[in-house]
């Protein structure tokens, strides 16, 4: 199983098409779980808003993203909606890139 360092990496890969900020660095990534005995794992994120046109998009490539790159099997990708997304979870990295610091 991929350590967490590598998910994270390979997540970094992934941009929202509106925003030039990846979406670890946009704070929309909540919780990574890597599981060794079933060789899974799961992500929890959110989205900018409930209304973004990459919705779908953007969960489906996260898991095809870990599952080729780093050879897992089982990758889960959900959209929570709770706690509800905000720019205070942008990373200093994404705020720099953003103009924001």
């Amino acid at each position: 199983m991929p350590a967490k360092e590598a998910i994270i990496n390979v997540v970094k890969k992934c941009y929202d098409p509106e925003i030039p900020v990846n979406v670890y660095d946009l704070g929309l990534i909540y919780n990574i779980e890597i599981d060794e005995p079933s060789d899974s794992v799961k992500v929890t994120m959110s989205l900018t808003s409930q209304g973004c046109p990459s919705a779908q998009q953007i969960p489906d490539q996260i898991k095809e993203m870990i599952e080729s790159e780093l050879n897992v099997k089982n990758v889960n990708v959900s959209v929570v909606w709770d706690p509800p997304w905000s720019p205070e979870r942008i990373t200093p990295e994404g705020k720099k890139k953003l103009g924001l610091e």
